[in-house]
């Protein structure tokens, strides 16, 4: 039995698997950064408890606790740095506390690479030995499946593929550099962005209005599936800097797979399709096309993204 632990700065989900992905049980708490990172880990650990309690086991049942963690992971040191909506975890041992808490084994990755792990592992990148994934949410994240095995990077900075730059001194990024892929497909950005060029007649601020707030990427999507022609240019625009994103990736990485999240996959093939278009008609040809699909692991992500952290550190022991 498996423990996966999703770790966000508002929701912890825990659940309890197989080695299949297959969910025995699960729950979700609030995460509630209380400002001491240990009081808060030892509530996600009571928290585990009760879910093996519901079970009929205790923590010595555990062959292995995997954690999925934003901001920076230490993960060999087992610990975390600067977590985002977080106070006081910076340096937080979440390794060993956790450790301590179910007399098992834990296995730490920032949640990026523990997404990319739960879409190769369980998701729309199994079976293959070089996968990409990205997410467009927030920010822009990224996990690289190389060689089949999950590609840290010197300093554990390999996949931070949201901040390669894609126009020089471009548009200021939230990491402090300019012109960085997120700062042009992120939705943080890209809402910024839709606070200052949104017509006030378009499709687009119509359905913010009927929100009650501003202009965001989930809008553009709906507007340009009405047709409105501000949603379709700012969807063409994402598409773009998408798909020459995925073209450098290609060229330097030469995966089987792109699996792409979060708003490529609310705008489906009005991105899927023209981001196919661009990324063929500039990558050298290969044996077979490289494929670039949605992920499928949807709302179960949080649950599966733990269990693929787990899967991963049994399989390289």
């Amino acid at each position: 039995m498996r423990l996966g632990i999703d770790i966000g700065g508002t929701k912890t989900a825990l659940a309890l698997g197989d080695a299949e992905g297959r969910v025995i049980a699960d729950a979700r708490i609030a995460t509630a950064p209380s400002g001491d990172a240990v009081r808060d880990l030892a509530r996600i650990a009571e928290a585990g408890r009760v879910l093996l309690a519901s079970r009929g086991l205790e923590g010595r049942a555990l062959e292995i606790v995997g954690v999925s963690l934003p901001g920076g992971v230490d993960s060999g040191g087992g610990f975390v740095r600067n977590p985002p909506n977080m106070p006081g975890w910076d340096g937080a041992p979440v390794r060993d506390v956790l450790a301590d808490a179910f007399g098992a084994p834990v296995a730490l990755e920032n949640d990026a690479n523990a997404a990319a792990l739960a879409e190769w592992k369980f998701g729309a990148a199994r079976g293959t030995q070089h996968a990409v994934y990205l997410t467009m949410s927030t920010g822009v994240g990224g996990g690289l499946i190389l060689g089949g095995r999950l590609h840290r990077g010197d300093a554990n900075l390999g996949g931070e593929v949201g901040h390669m730059p894609v126009v020089w001194q471009g548009e200021p990024c939230a990491c402090g550099l300019r012109g960085c892929v997120e700062a042009y497909i992120g939705g943080a950005a890209w809402a910024k962005r839709l606070a200052r060029e949104t017509p006030p007649d378009s499709a687009v601020a119509r359905l913010a209005a009927l929100d009650g707030g501003p202009a965001r990427p989930e809008h553009v999507v709906t507007a340009a599936r009405m047709g409105d022609g501000f949603a379709l240019a700012e969807l063409a625009r994402f598409n773009e800097v998408l798909a020459q994103t995925l073209c450098t990736l290609a060229a330097a990485l030469a995966p089987e797979v792109f699996v792409l999240g979060t708003i490529a996959v609310a705008a489906g093939e009005l991105c899927f399709g023209p981001v196919r278009e661009r990324v063929r008609a500039n990558t050298w040809p290969r044996p077979q096309p490289i494929a670039i699909v949605p992920a499928a692991l949807g709302e179960r992500l949080p649950l599966l993204a733990g269990l693929g952290v787990a899967a991963e550190a049994l399989r390289v022991r």
